[in-house]
């Protein structure tokens, strides 16, 4: 037995601008690593480690562009910001080394990882997935991407601006784990596609967000992202 039309309509991922084309990007997944500036764990009273890099995943649904207004999700006492580098996959990856890894990329962007941190403390005490902590509606912004052959990962000075004020501040080769150890390990696990995100990380500096604060994000060298945040959903 199969089905010949959809019975409704679901919300699509949105197209992701990409600088010098009239193509969008098309989403498929949104990865995220956990834990990949040591400062950052660190104020959150966790510690790091080189064994391997773990990984949270995003609803592609979940993702907005750069400029708009996000509403303050549902749930939550204590929302809050993370400023990430994302990379953008333009080409199959399995179980790929390192050295091969760039292959796959086809460029980079500014995102912001969105956090409901009491949902996700509560969660971790109870050693219980973060799912309700991180993968909400709005809860992963992106900027325009900008082609690999443009941007090449190194020691980029990372940031983020809340009403003006700098509250996150880092530079790429701060990250525990690089780009192409991130993609080539993502890689045993999943076949990576075309249209999947990474979202790598965040410097130390997390904080919470109030309706009405206006973030501004920036990777030197990559389209900035700003975006506000409404009333509470």
């Amino acid at each position: 037995m199969s089905a010949s039309r959809p019975l409704f309509t679901i919300p699509a991922a949105p197209l992701v601008p990409i600088l010098g084309l009239d193509e969008g990007f098309p989403i498929h997944r949104i990865f995220c690593v956990g834990r990949n500036y040591a400062a950052h764990a660190a104020e959150l009273g966790n510690t790091v480690d080189r064994v391997a890099p773990f990984y949270f995943t995003k609803p592609p649904t979940g993702l907005v562009l750069d400029g708009g207004a996000i509403a303050y999700p549902p749930g939550t006492e204590d929302y809050h910001h993370e400023i990430e580098l994302v990379i953008a996959i333009g080409a199959p990856a399995f179980k790929v080394s390192a050295d091969d890894a760039m292959k796959a990329v086809f460029g980079y962007a500014v995102g912001l990882d969105m956090t409901r941190r009491d949902l996700q403390n509560a969660m971790k005490e109870k050693q219980r997935p973060w799912d309700i902590a991180k993968a909400f509606e709005d809860s992963a912004v992106i900027g325009a991407i900008t082609p690999a052959s443009a941007f090449e990962p190194a020691a980029q000075r990372i940031s983020l601006l809340v009403n003006d004020d700098l509250r996150q501040e880092g530079h790429l080769s701060d990250m525990i784990w690089s780009v192409p150890e991130i993609v080539s390990h993502l890689s045993r696990y999943y076949h990576l596609t075309p249209g999947d995100l990474i979202f790598t990380g965040t410097p130390a500096g997390v904080g919470a967000l109030r309706p009405g604060d206006r973030l501004a994000g920036a990777v030197e060298g990559l389209q900035p992202i700003t975006v506000t945040i409404g009333p509470a959903a």
